[in-house]
């Protein structure tokens, strides 16, 4: 039986979850780590109207939910590429340097990730090959809300470039602020990368968008359109993930990013101040953002708590780090030793793992269910939102137990090529039409009898 406190009079509410002493099979444990109360069943209602009203109307649609929901008047989603290069000659040079930083290093990695083909010859000149295709085209989601996400450009565009994507869209919200068109510094990240199609819209109705299409004679103005993707990627709210669920077959699609969360799995040895400005750094995104710590000393806890007070109380978005902190998705996790620790980080799979544990290289091994892994204190989650070389879009919400954070792999499709002459036919032949015959499919064995006889 697990112990949930909320620890009244400690750092806001920050609830500890007790599994000490307890033996909980992977469902069990599952069941008992804390959760944001994400609620797509009441979210796809809604989502699906949009989704319903964006293929019947288009542009219409598009223009009176940027109306709505972000205050806008819009004649068309597109991007002037005036204002593209606008934004970029008036981007701060330190922002455009750490940009160009990040690109670079997301590149080199990504490159890295290209898969080569593979192929077996069975003798005879029979040959199976298998071969990578991009995509061919893609949209990409950058969010707007609570935070500006230029790295989110970064993020969702390199590896769909390096994996030679031929047509990248990219939508974010318009911003009231800026004239109805997305924040001017996702405009100069995608000018650095070479994004000539961007849309000022947000949402499910982006999603909606780049799944079927827009029809151009729904607008007044534009005379293009918006053409259906094959993949969707990136972040967003419950919304955008729902809407990515709802269309996923349609089009394919990364996995479903929703708030963020790190969890922390850290020893006596942890740097208290360390761990407390990682859960910070993750709780300042948003109110539904989780922040999970893991651990056996309950001395590092109670340090961790005493500099959760001091570091809350000056941190920019205090208001917002303490919600996020302070709700049921976050909780400090005590456990009896490392096996359980890591059991635990394994049934969370979380979007964001630290270990700041003795070895942590070993501990980091053994980790089996994680969006992506920060080995070390010189290793924190925020450098893989900007400039580590790794990719920021990863699964939440225990998705990170069978689904990857975004990669080159993602824009890519394998085909495989079968290639058989006559003579590798008839060696093989006689057990394809022994298997056929045995799933009473005997016209499959016939196509192959017409060619060798018996």
């Amino acid at each position: 039986m697990t112990n949930s406190t909320e620890n009244p009079g400690s750092f806001p509410a920050l609830r500890t979850i007790d599994l000490r002493g307890t033996a909980l099979d992977h469902a069990a444990l599952k069941a008992s780590l804390p959760r944001p109360e994400n609620d797509f069943a009441s979210a796809s209602e809604t989502v699906e109207q949009i989704i319903a009203d964006v293929r019947a109307h288009g542009y219409a649609t598009l223009s009176e939910l940027a109306r709505r929901f972000d205050h806008v008047e819009q004649q068309s989603t597109a991007v002037p590429a005036a204002a593209r290069s606008q934004a970029l000659e008036e981007l701060d040079p330190a922002v455009r340097e750490a940009l160009e930083e990040s690109i670079r290093r997301a590149r080199l990695f990504a490159a890295a990730q290209i898969p080569a083909p593979a192929s077996v010859d069975f003798g005879q000149g029979a040959t199976v090959t298998q071969r990578w295709e991009p995509v061919r085209r893609v949209g990409l989601y950058v969010p707007g809300g609570l935070a500006v996400y230029p790295s989110s450009v970064v993020m969702n565009v390199v590896p769909a470039q390096a994996a030679g994507v031929g047509s990248i869209a990219l939508a974010s919200p318009p911003q009231q602020e800026f004239g109805g068109l997305p924040h001017p510094t996702i405009l100069a990240a995608a000018e650095l990368l070479g994004i000539t199609e961007i849309h000022a819209m947000g949402g499910a109705q982006a999603i909606a968008a780049f799944a079927y299409g827009v029809d151009a004679a729904t607008s007044p103005t534009d005379t293009e359109g918006i053409e259906p993707v094959d993949v969707i990627t990136g972040p967003g709210n419950v919304f955008v993930a729902t809407a990515k669920r709802l269309v996923k077959g349609v089009v394919g699609i990364d996995a479903e990013a929703g708030p963020t969360e790190i969890a922390i799995l850290a020893d006596a040895n942890a740097t208290p101040r360390y761990v407390a400005a990682d859960m910070i750094s993750q709780a300042e995104h948003d109110p539904n953002a989780a922040a999970v710590l893991v651990s056996e000393s309950t001395e590092l806890v109670a340090a961790v708590r005493e500099e959760l007070e001091v570091q809350v109380a000056g941190t920019q978005h205090v208001d917002r780090v303490r919600a996020a902190l302070g709700g049921r998705q976050s909780a400090v996790i005590l456990v009896d030793d490392l096996e359980a620790a890591l059991r635990v980080c394994n049934a969370y799979a979380a979007e964001h793992l630290e270990i700041l544990t003795s070895d942590s290289t070993a501990v980091a091994d053994r980790v089996t269910a994680a969006g992506a892994v920060f080995v070390g204190e010189y290793s924190p989650v925020s450098l893989g939102d900007y400039s580590a070389g790794s990719n920021h879009v990863l699964p939440t919400s225990g998705t990170a137990a069978f689904a990857s954070g975004l990669n080159v792999l993602t824009f890519l499709k394998a085909i495989q090529v079968i290639d058989y002459p006559a003579a590798a036919l008839h060696e093989v032949g006689e057990h394809v039409v022994a298997l056929a015959r045995a799933e009473d499919l005997p016209a499959h064995g016939d196509a192959v009898i017409q060619r060798i006889g018996g």
